[in-house]
């Protein structure tokens, strides 16, 4: 793609090129974002937390969702239950099965991770200018096109 002609077509290698750039600069995002803007958690544990905000679950089924092992899983819940972040009850319909919960000090941690990834974002969006803003703010419509195909 050339300057004085942006809508021009890209070609194959151009394309490739583009998608590479694209998928690797999302992935220093996101890692930066994760292990450089708070460290009350590990990663693996504040997804937890997500995935229980609102829904309770078994350990099974977060195992599933976040593609781990179920000892994995175990593991990190156990970690979160020792914090006091998550909770767990006997399932009334299974009793091998546990439910587990985001409590109100999980929910709390939760807001305060949030924030703070938020934050740190901010940060680098304020070194913009208003060109590259505006120009974000419609990279990000389509990347939420890419990422819900």
């Amino acid at each position: 793609m050339t300057a004085k002609n942006p809508t021009a077509h890209l070609s194959r290698a151009e394309l490739v090129s583009l998608s590479n750039d694209i998928r690797l600069a999302c992935m220093r995002i996101s890692r930066r974002v994760r292990f450089e803007s708070d460290r009350e958690l590990p990663p693996h544990q504040f997804s937890v937390l997500c995935r229980l905000e609102g829904v309770a679950r078994t350990n099974s089924e977060l195992a599933d969702i976040e593609r781990v092992s179920a000892p994995s899983m175990k593991r990190t819940t156990n970690m979160l239950v020792e914090r006091g972040y998550v909770s767990r009850a006997d399932d009334p319909t299974d009793g091998r099965q546990v439910i587990l919960s985001l409590t109100q000090e999980g929910g709390k941690a939760l807001r305060r991770i949030r924030r703070h990834r938020d934050e740190w974002m901010l940060e680098r969006f304020e070194t913009l200018t208003d060109e590259e803003r505006e120009l974000l703010q419609r990279a990000a419509a389509v990347l939420g096109k890419v990422a819900s195909k």
